[in-house]
C-alpha cells in the first residue's frame, strides 16, 4: 500500500467507521469475508450494503460477485463552478452513477468565490477526499488544480482499483516547484525498486494552475505537465522478478482528488520526512483561511476505446454495456468483465453471476477485459 493509502485509509476509519469497528470483522488477502457481511471495504473490513459499492475488494470478498458492479467509463468534463454533480452525503449513494460524477468519500468541499472546487485539510477534519462515481478503464485523465504549500500537508491526484492498482500525481509538503509520479500494482510495494519518479521546473504550484495529466492505455502509461509528457511507462519493462506477469496496472480504477495530513502524531516517521515534517497549525495560510487547500479548476475524463488488446477472444461489446465485474483468476492478474449489471447497490439483479464468470454470461452480453496485463 502507498504512503497515501496507508494515511487515508486511518483517517477514513476514524471518520467513517469508528462506531462500527467493534462489530466489523476485517479482511484482506488470505482472510475473506464471510456470507452475512460478504464485502471487503477498501478499508479492510467486511459489511454489506454501501460497503459493497465503490473500493470494495472483490479478491478479499466472499466471492468475486459480493462486489456491486462498478459503472462503465464516460467521458466527461467537471468545472466544478457548482456542486451539483458531487454528492456530498456519501451516506446515501446507492451507486447510479447517473445522478452524480462524484462522492466526497470523507472531509469537506465547497465552491469558492472564483468557482473553483476546495478540497479542504483542518486539524479536526483530517482532511478531505473525493472519488469519481464512474471508472476508467484505460483513458486520459487531466486535472487542472492548485496545490497547498505548507510542509506536513499532501496533495494527490490519482487513479485507484478496488483491487489496488494505482496510478498517482502528488505533491507533498512545501514543494510547490515539482510533481511526483507513481504507480503500484495490486497494492505492492517493493522498497529496493521505486516506482516514483521527481519532475522539477514547476512554476509555484500554490499560486499557479498546472494541467497534470495521466495517459494510461494497455502498453503504456504517460505522465504529462501542461501537455507536455515527463515521463513514460512500457508495460514491457513491468515484468516481474519470475517473468509470469507483468506488474502494470490493467484493472478500472476511480479517479481520485485529496488533501491529506502526513506530517501528524503517530505517522510513519518516512512518511513525515517525504512530506516536509510536521504540520505546523499556526501556519499563516492556515490561520488565513482557516484551512489548507487543494483548489481543483476541472477534470476531464476521456475513456479509451475498447479494442482486440483489451477484449478477449475477439469478442464484441454488450449492447447496453453499464458496468466492469471481475471474474475468476488464472493468474496472479485479475481479469474484469464489461457487463450490462447494475450497478446499484440495492439492484435486485446484484450478486446474480457466480463466481467463474464466462464471456457467456449476462445472456451473452459481456466480455472479458484486463488481457493488456496479462503475458501472452
Amino acid at each position: 500500500m502507498t504512503r497515501t493509502l496507508k494515511l487515508l485509509a486511518s483517517v477514513a476509519l476514524g471518520l467513517l467507521a469508528a462506531p462500527l469497528l467493534s462489530a466489523q470483522s476485517t479482511c484482506g488477502a488470505g482472510s475473506l469475508c464471510g456470507s452475512s457481511a460478504p464485502c471487503c471495504s477498501e478499508f479492510g473490513f467486511c459489511g454489506d450494503g454501501t460497503q459493497c459499492l465503490g473500493g470494495c475488494n472483490p479478491l478479499h470478498s466472499h466471492s468475486l460477485d459480493s462486489c456491486t458492479p462498478s459503472p462503465i467509463c464516460a467521458d466527461e468534463t467537471t468545472t466544478f463552478n457548482t456542486l451539483d454533480r458531487v454528492l456530498t452525503n456519501y451516506t446515501i449513494y446507492e451507486g447510479n452513477a447517473t445522478t452524480h460524477d462524484w462522492v466526497v468519500d470523507s472531509g469537506k468541499v465547497f465552491i469558492s468565490s472564483k468557482n473553483e472546487l476546495v478540497l479542504a485539510l483542518t486539524k479536526d477534519n483530517n482532511g478531505t477526499r473525493i472519488s469519481s462515481t464512474r471508472y476508467v478503464h484505460y483513458g486520459t485523465i487531466t486535472a487542472t488544480l492548485k496545490t497547498a504549500r505548507s510542509a506536513g500537508v499532501v496533495n494527490a491526484f490519482i487513479t485507484m482499483s478496488d483491487v489496488r492498482d494505482e496510478i498517482d500525481w502528488e505533491w507533498p509538503g512545501a514543494q510547490t516547484s515539482q510533481a511526483q509520479s507513481n504507480y503500484f500494482f495490486l497494492g505492492q510495494v517493493d522498497y529496493s525498486n521505486s516506482h516514483g519518479a521527481t519532475h522539477d521546473g514547476l512554476s509555484d504550484t500554490y499560486a499557479n494552475y498546472h494541467d497534470y495529466t495521466i495517459d494510461w492505455t494497455p502498453d503504456t502509461l504517460t505522465w504529462s505537465i501542461d501537455g507536455n509528457p515527463v515521463r513514460t511507462l512500457q508495460k514491457t519493462d513491468t515484468l516481474s522478478k519470475d517473468g509470469s506477469y507483468y506488474a502494470y496496472p490493467t484493472t478500472p480504477a476511480r479517479v481520485q482528488l485529496s488533501i491529506w495530513p502526513a506530517g501528524i502524531p503517530g505517522a510513519p516517521q518516512g512518511t513525515v520526512d517525504w512530506a516536509g515534517g510536521m504540520i505546523d497549525w499556526t501556519d499563516p495560510d492556515y490561520v488565513a483561511q482557516g484551512q489548507f487547500s487543494t483548489i481543483v479548476k476541472s477534470v476531464t475524463i476521456k475513456c479509451a476505446k475498447e479494442t482486440s488488446t483489451t477484449i478477449a477472444n475477439n469478442g464484441t461489446l454488450p449492447a447496453n454495456p453499464r458496468s466492469y465485474v471481475y471474474t475468476k483468476n488464472d493468474t496472479v492478474v485479475p481479469r474484469v468483465l464489461v457487463s450490462n449489471e447494475s450497478t446499484n447497490v440495492n439492484s435486485a439483479s446484484l450478486h446474480g453471476v457466480a463466481v467463474g464468470r464466462t464471456v457467456s454470461v449476462v445472456g451473452g452480453m459481456a466480455v472479458l477485459l484486463g488481457l493488456g496485463g496479462f503475458l501472452l
